[in-house]
C-alpha cells in the first residue's frame, strides 16, 4: 500500500505527457478512479493514488511509468499535471531533507498490492479481467521503434490510399487509409497500434500530441509482400446537438490524397495479440472502428487458409453499430465465407428494430461461447467504446455460469493465460 496518510514524503505517480498516446489504457485499468484526463494530458490524482500499480503492465509506451519523491503538502495538483507538456524536474535533495526525506530506498516505487473495497462486494467491473501478457504462441511484438521525444525520430510514411469504408452519412465518416513506409523498417502485428503526429499547433499554440489509431491489416501489409499497413479512422461530422465537429488528427487523415505523408510514431502494444498455433479459436467482440484489429486477425487467418499451410481453429465475430450502414466494411464481411468466420452483426438504431447490442447477441449464441470458453485453445478479444465492455464481460461471465461453468476460476485463466483481450475507449 501507499506511504503511511502522516508520510512527509512521498513517492508520487506521474505519466510523461511526452511519451503518452493517450490511449485511455491506463485510466480504464485503475481501479481507484485515480487517473483523469483533458483535452491533451492524462493526469494522476496523488490523493487517490494508492500505488497498486495496475495501470503499469497495460501501458503500451511506459509513459505511465514515472515518479517523483515529493514533500505531501507539495505533491503536483491535477489542474498542475493537466497544464504540463514535460515532466518536471526531481526536487533538489536540500528540500526534500528539510521536508523530512527518508532514505531513497523507502520511497522506490511498490510492488503491487490488491485494493480493497472495504469488505464490502466491489461492482462488476470488466476491466479487471483483462489480460495484459499475450497467448503464449503470438508472434514476438516489436514496439517503440520510433519514438516521439524528438521530430527526427518519427518515420514518414505516404499515403498509398485513402477510401470511404460507410454510406455516405450526416454524422459520421469512416475512412481506409493505406500508409506505406518505403525501405524504412516498421515491423508490425495483428492488434498492435500506431501513433500518427497532426500537423500544426493546438489553441495554446503547443504542437498537437499523437493520436492512436490500431492497425487494421495483417502483419505482411495491406498488399500482401509491401511495407505497409491500413488504418480504419472515423471522424464525427457532427455532435449531439447536431453542430458540425471537426477532430484534429481524424479530420486531417480522413481528408488525406494518395502521395501525401504523414509522420508515424511506434508500432504499440505488446499484449493484445492473436494466437499462432494451430486450432486456435479467436471471438472478436468489436463496435464501429474497434473493428480495425479484428480485421487484420481475420485477414491474415484468411490468407493462411488461402496458402493451404495452416490449420486453423473458428473464427467468430460479433460486430456492433448503430446501423448498418454505418458498419465499417459491411459488403466485404457479408461475402465471406460462411465455414470461415461465424458473423453477428448487432444494431442499436435499425429504424421499426428493437435495440440490439453486441452483447445480446452474445447471449443468443450462449451454447457455442460457453464452449469455447471451456477450450483452453480460445482467446477473446473486445475492442471499442469504453461503454461496452462491462457489458460484454458481464455477458461472458453470465454464459459461462448458465453453462455450469465457474467464472471466478475461468475468468481467472483467461487473464493469466493472456486469452481474453480488453482494448477501449
Amino acid at each position: 500500500m501507499n506511504a503511511p496518510v502522516d508520510a512527509a514524503i512521498i513517492n508520487q505517480h506521474l505519466i510523461d505527457p511526452e511519451i503518452c498516446i493517450r490511449c485511455n489504457t491506463c485510466e480504464a485499468t485503475c481501479p481507484v478512479g485515480a487517473i483523469t484526463h483533458d483535452a491533451r494530458n492524462y493526469v494522476v490524482d496523488a490523493a487517490k493514488c494508492n500505488l497498486c500499480m495496475a495501470c503499469i503492465p497495460p501501458c503500451p509506451t511506459g509513459s505511465i511509468d514515472n515518479w517523483r519523491q515529493m514533500p505531501r503538502v507539495r505533491a503536483y495538483t491535477v489542474e498542475e499535471q493537466l497544464g504540463w507538456d514535460v515532466l518536471p524536474a526531481e526536487l533538489p535533495a536540500e528540500q526534500l531533507a528539510e521536508a523530512g526525506a527518508p532514505a531513497p530506498a523507502a520511497v522506490a516505487p511498490p510492488a503491487a498490492v490488491a485494493a480493497t473495497a472495504g469488505g464490502a462486494e466491489a461492482a462488476f467491473s470488466g476491466a479487471a479481467w483483462g489480460a495484459t501478457l499475450p497467448p503464449w504462441s503470438a508472434a514476438h511484438a516489436y514496439t517503440n521503434l520510433y519514438g516521439p521525444k524528438a521530430q527526427d525520430k518519427c518515420i514518414t510514411a505516404t499515403v498509398s490510399g485513402n477510401v470511404r469504408v460507410t454510406a455516405v452519412g450526416r454524422e459520421y465518416d469512416t475512412h481506409h487509409i493505406v500508409l506505406d513506409f518505403g525501405a524504412m523498417p516498421f515491423p508490425v502485428l495483428e492488434g498492435q497500434s500506431i501513433g500518427i503526429l497532426p500537423p500544426g499547433t493546438d489553441a495554446g499554440g503547443r504542437p498537437h500530441h499523437a493520436r492512436q489509431y490500431s492497425i487494421a491489416s495483417p502483419r505482411n501489409g495491406e498488399r500482401p509482400g509491401y511495407n505497409n499497413v491500413s488504418l480504419t479512422i472515423k471522424r464525427v461530422l457532427e455532435d449531439h446537438q447536431g453542430n458540425p465537429v471537426r477532430g484534429v488528427a481524424s479530420n486531417y487523415m480522413c481528408d488525406l490524397k494518395v502521395g501525401d505523408t504523414v509522420q508515424v510514431i511506434g508500432p504499440f502494444g505488446a499484449s493484445f495479440l492473436m494466437p499462432n498455433h494451430p486450432r486456435s479459436h479467436i471471438v472478436m467482440i468489436c463496435t464501429g472502428t474497434g473493428s480495425a484489429p479484428m480485421r487484420a486477425m481475420t485477414e491474415w487467418r484468411r490468407r493462411l487458409r488461402a496458402s493451404g499451410k495452416f490449420e486453423s481453429g473458428k473464427l467468430m465475430l460479433f460486430f456492433g453499430a448503430r446501423t448498418k450502414e454505418e458498419l465499417p466494411y459491411f459488403g466485404p464481411l457479408t461475402n465471406l465465407p460462411k465455414d470461415f468466420i461465424d458473423i453477428n452483426f448487432a444494431f442499436s438504431r435499425t429504424p421499426g428494430a428493437p435495440k440490439r447490442y453486441v452483447q445480446d447477441a452474445m447471449r443468443e449464441r450462449a451454447a457455442d461461447l460457453a464452449a469455447l470458453l471451456a477450450d483452453p485453445n480460445a482467446c477473446f478479444y473486445v475492442c471499442g467504446l469504453k461503454a461496452m465492455e462491462d457489458g460484454v464481460v458481464l455477458a461472458l461471465a453470465d454464459i459461462a455460469r448458465d453453462a455450469g461453468l465457474d467464472w471466478a476460476n475461468v475468468g481467472a485463466a483467461l487473464k493469466r493465460e493472456g486469452r481474453l483481450h480488453l482494448e477501449t475507449y
